[in-house]
């Protein structure tokens, strides 16, 4: 009885979300949001590239604007790797798709973009969704013919 209740105290610390763990999904979100308005504004800035000059693309790293966008990715991307070194995907991708409410809120408040009703409930609907998602376990166990295997690190 007592391994049973070791293995599900083990399973509920597993599966819970620390401070720490909600703070990097924030930054996932923040950053991801954030560096997609900064590389559309900074691609505004540039102005349209035509196939002929694809070339030119080689340069917009040296905007600042898209260069503070590329940097705000490249801290997304190492957010996003870390925290799927401890949560499944299928919780990690919708968990930090609620960045599609703010992505939408930043490109009509900073880059004065038109968001139609339609999209604004699609948006919506992303949201409730999310909702859900985050509700359950943020990874899963595996079952194994002689019963569900945690996965645990010990740090010395």
């Amino acid at each position: 009885m007592q391994e049973t209740e070791q293995t599900s105290s083990m399973s509920q610390h597993v599966h819970s979300m620390s401070l720490l763990r909600y703070s990097l999904l924030a930054l996932i979100v923040l950053a991801s949001t954030f560096g997609d308005v900064y590389l559309a504004k900074g691609m505004k800035q540039i102005g349209e590239i035509s196939p002929s000059r694809w070339h030119d693309l080689l340069f917009a790293p040296l905007n600042p604007t898209v260069a503070f966008g590329i940097v705000l990715l490249m801290i997304f991307y190492l957010s996003y790797l870390a925290s799927l070194s401890w949560a499944d995907l299928s919780y990690i991708m919708p968990a930090t798709t609620f960045g599609y409410v703010l992505t939408a809120l930043l490109a009509h408040f900073m880059l004065g973009e038109h968001i139609p009703l339609t999209r604004w409930i699609g948006i919506f609907m992303i949201t409730v969704g999310v909702g859900f998602v985050t509700g359950g376990p943020s990874l899963t166990v595996t079952p194994t013919p002689e019963g569900p295997t945690l996965h645990l690190e010990v740090h010395s």
